[in-house]
């Protein structure tokens, strides 16, 4: 049990970091490109300015998604194990349920 409180605490920090820089590197970008902190960007006009600035961020967002994407695909897939009586009480309901429906069938053709 201690074993999935570390894995679990993982996950959510992973997740949490991804987060927060979905949030923090885009509004970075439009800030630097609206201050005008990078070089050039004063020559622009407003509408490149708004398009390049734009563009970056939704592009650095796609970079952290995909980012988290490789990290969560890096983790050995033998280390989240399902709890089995989770899984016996899924198969037995799934198992009712396709006891259910054969019945409700086999009424249906009788009648």
């Amino acid at each position: 049990m201690f074993r999935l409180e570390i894995t679990m605490a993982g996950v959510i920090q992973k997740f949490v970091t991804a987060s927060m820089f979905m949030w923090i590197i885009p509004v970075a970008i439009l800030y630097a490109f609206n201050n005008n902190l990078l070089p050039g960007v004063s020559d622009m006009s407003p509408y490149s300015l708004t398009l390049l600035s734009g563009f970056l961020a939704v592009i650095s967002v796609n970079v952290v998604i995909a980012f988290y994407i490789y990290m969560a695909m890096k983790e050995p897939s033998d280390k989240h194990k399902p709890d089995p009586a989770f899984l016996a009480e899924a198969e037995a309901s799934v198992s009712k349920l396709k006891g259910d429906a054969d019945s409700s069938q086999s009424s249906k053709k009788e009648g």
